[in-house]
């Protein structure tokens, strides 16, 4: 029954269920796309502003006189771009930290989401082999009571065993279906499409068991990280505020033609009487600077430095929070180890060859059919228990591997 959602042959393992997620989950994937907008944007800051051109043409009414003009206006951008790219750089920073953090969560996200569906793939299958052995006595007890040698009631009450077990195992199917449905968005799988993993839920724990966990720095941690990008990013803006008060220059030059003249004659140059008229060619340049008297930011720097303040106290905030997540997880981590080794091998083999010898007894006939569901239930508490010690130690792993930012 296992199979449906087991395949040890071509089953997704661990590591490739993170992979796939951290390659197709689509909020992931849509966060990524936001480092090449900020990338844009920073190509869009290191850009000078463009010039402006402008035409102006004069005629006089009822007149001959006429007068074309041509202008140029450059922004020298003297004292921005650079803070200004600045800002965008750091910018582009704080993005892919924010990635790289949503990195760490979707894969610790993946992989607790592989521990819930493990767990209730081995839940189910301790219910499916119990109810198969409760069926297995009920046929041989509806034989023995044809035969006269087993009282009705022995079957009857092993029969309600039966279906509450069967009961049991059906809500299993439905916990282990939910679970494995819910893992698919992360890997970017619709529902329908089929799922398999490779490894049952002893062997991921062993495996965890085996790898050594090394002191994590919590300043490495991709939040943290991103914490301290922002604090960047505004000690930035503050420093493109400052910028953008100092005065403004800007390149500005024009031509000017003017046609102009008068319905009186005058004596030309020949001596000869002539239209009074000239054709006159002017050029002009200078700088146009604006001066900060009344505007310097004021505000927009009050409320950059406020910004940047609040920056690095989130940063201390998330250090903090960073230490304290490693610290509870490393003993959380701990604390599984200790509880999972009371389940040694030797344990789970005498819990089961209890129950094996006390069917068998019963079938000899020196112990009652009481006796087998009682030491049936005893068992099935003992596998829940040791379930629910495999599930803690997964997830402790999972959390301590959140915590410092290495899920594998």
């Amino acid at each position: 029954m296992t199979d449906r959602y087991l395949d040890p042959s071509g089953g997704l393992t661990l590591s490739q269920a993170i992979a796939e997620g951290l390659r197709r989950e689509p909020n992931l994937r849509a966060a990524r796309l936001e480092i090449e907008a900020a990338r844009g944007e920073r190509r869009q800051a290191a850009l000078r502003p463009n010039p402006s051109v402008s035409a102006e043409r004069r005629e006089e009414i009822g007149g001959t006189d006429n007068q074309t003009t041509i202008g140029l206006d450059l922004p020298l951008d003297l004292f921005r771009r650079r803070a200004r790219v600045a800002v965008a750089d750091t910018a582009v920073v704080v993005t892919e930290r924010a990635v790289e953090d949503r990195e760490r969560l979707v894969a610790a996200d993946v992989r607790e989401k592989v521990g819930h569906v493990l767990a209730a793939v081995r839940r189910l299958a301790v219910l499916n082999d119990l109810a198969e052995s409760s069926r297995r006595t009920v046929a041989l007890l509806e034989s023995r009571v044809r035969e006269g040698a087993a009282p009705p009631l022995d079957r009857d009450v092993a029969s309600v065993d039966l279906q509450r077990l069967l009961a049991g195992r059906e809500l299993a199917i439905g916990r282990a279906d939910a679970a494995i449905t819910n893992l698919k968005p992360l890997l970017g799988l619709s529902a329908q499409t089929p799922l398999r993993l490779h490894d049952t839920l002893d062997a991921v724990v062993t495996a965890d068991g085996a790898v050594v966990e090394t002191a994590a720095d919590s300043g490495a941690r991709s939040d943290v990280r991103e914490a301290q990008a922002r604090v960047e990013e505004a000690a930035a803006r503050v420093a493109l505020v400052r910028q953008e008060a100092k005065p403004d220059v800007g390149f500005f030059a024009s031509y000017m033609r003017m046609d102009s003249g008068f319905p009186q004659s005058a004596f030309g140059a020949a001596g000869a009487l002539e239209p009074v008229h000239g054709i006159f060619n002017n050029v002009a340049g200078g700088l146009r600077i604006v001066v900060p008297v009344f505007n310097r930011n004021q505000g927009t720097r009050a409320a950059a430095t406020a910004r940047r303040e609040g920056a690095e106290r989130g940063l201390e905030a998330r250090r903090l929070a960073a230490d304290s997540e490693i610290t509870a997880a490393r003993a959380r981590d701990a604390a599984a180890k200790r509880a999972l080794a009371v389940y040694s091998a030797e344990t789970r083999t005498l819990a089961r060859h209890n129950l094996d010898v006390v069917r068998e007894t019963y079938q000899l006939g020196r112990a009652t059919l009481f006796d087998v569901l009682n030491e049936q239930r005893r068992y099935l508490d003992f596998e829940s228990g040791y379930i629910d010690a495999l599930e803690e130690a997964f997830s402790a792993r999972t959390a301590l591997q959140r915590a410092t930012g290495e899920v594998r």
